[in-house]
């Protein structure tokens, strides 16, 4: 499944500026497995539901991607790892921002 995905968004990235629907599903599911597997990399709870967690992979696959398309030529591989050192660098941000807000107890 992860490489048929992945075949789809290389796939979407040799057109012209077109995004079709199976575009769109092949970054929602790359962007939920690299989310979840950043999450799943930073210990402690997060109060970031699934939506945050597709959105923070989405971001963290393309900054991942860029730079690893920046620094090697070949990123067969590679862009997974970037993408996924990205989005816990994003996780450990948002902690960062948002603080101890999910953890608070509310009467």
């Amino acid at each position: 499944m992860v490489i048929a995905a992945t075949h789809m968004i290389a796939a979407a990235g040799d057109k012209s500026s077109d995004l079709d629907v199976a575009s769109i599903i092949g970054y929602i599911v790359v962007g939920l497995i690299v989310g979840v597997l950043a999450r799943f990399l930073v210990p402690g709870r997060d109060p970031m539901g699934w939506i945050g967690t597709i959105v923070l992979g989405i971001v963290g696959a393309l900054i991942g991607g860029w730079a690893a398309g920046a620094i090697f030529n070949d990123t067969a591989g590679v862009d997974w790892i970037a993408s996924i050192v990205a989005a816990v660098v994003l996780v450990l941000l948002w902690r960062a921002v948002t603080g101890d807000r999910g953890n608070t107890i509310r009467s």
